[in-house]
């Protein structure tokens, strides 16, 4: 079974690229970013303090997240439902980030994420998908991308929703979240040593697609 992962700081175009190099090979599509939003979600809905962090490894455990395909797409179900459409509300985008600075959280959806990788050729996304989660994978990709546009896409993906917010709060946010995510105790976000590392400021997603499958072809 082929495994690919690709790694990369928040909007560095792991998800778009993923999906659309899964549906070039053909093979499975996961975005793990999207399981930490589902506890972030839970967690919101339960009034569950950010800093209890026994209780949310608790929550995270009792949860079924649900990663399947509908339509085409990836839906994301948490008991049952379908919380896709809010996965990039601004309440979650603020709190993920703590979510997944909790080890014990980690450690189980982890878990899940390997028992996924195990049933099928797969194309996986996240922050440290090729450095803990599939170490032995096929090829290890790290997408990245500089501040400025990587604001600019999260500014254009949030006025598709209809939602405005001004760049420069976006460019803080951001800086914000790469800090927690590269400097956080459990799974920093980093490069595998043996990934093969993009820069997509001046790419399309067929580009980079192109790139990571002349990579396969060649390994």
């Amino acid at each position: 079974m082929m495994k690919i992962t690709i790694d990369g700081p928040v909007a560095s175009g792991k998800t778009a690229v993923g999906r659309a190099l899964a549906r070039r090979m053909p093979a499975r599509f996961l975005d793990t970013g999207m399981m930490y939003r589902a506890v972030t979600w839970a967690s919101i809905q339960r009034k569950i303090d950010f800093n209890d962090t026994a209780s949310l490894a608790q929550l995270t455990k009792s949860l079924n997240i649900e990663v399947v395909l509908e339509g085409g797409e990836q839906v994301l179900k948490v008991d049952g439902t379908d919380i896709t459409d809010v996965l990039r509300d601004s309440d979650i985008e603020a709190n993920v980030s703590k979510i997944s600075q909790i080890g014990d959280v980690r450690h189980e959806l982890v878990n899940q994420q390997r028992v996924i990788a195990a049933t099928d050729d797969i194309v996986m996304v996240g922050r440290d998908i090729g450095t803990v989660v599939i170490p032995e994978a096929d090829l290890k990709i790290y997408l990245d991308a500089s501040i400025q546009i990587r604001s600019k896409r999260r500014q254009d993906e949030m006025r598709r929703k209809g939602q405005r917010v001004d760049i420069e709060k976006l460019v803080e946010e951001i800086k914000t979240r790469d800090y927690m995510d590269s400097n956080r105790k459990d799974s920093p976000l980093m490069s595998a040593d043996d990934a093969f590392i993009i820069n997509t400021d001046r790419l399309r997603i067929d580009q980079v697609v192109s790139l990571i499958l002349d990579s396969i072809q060649k390994s």
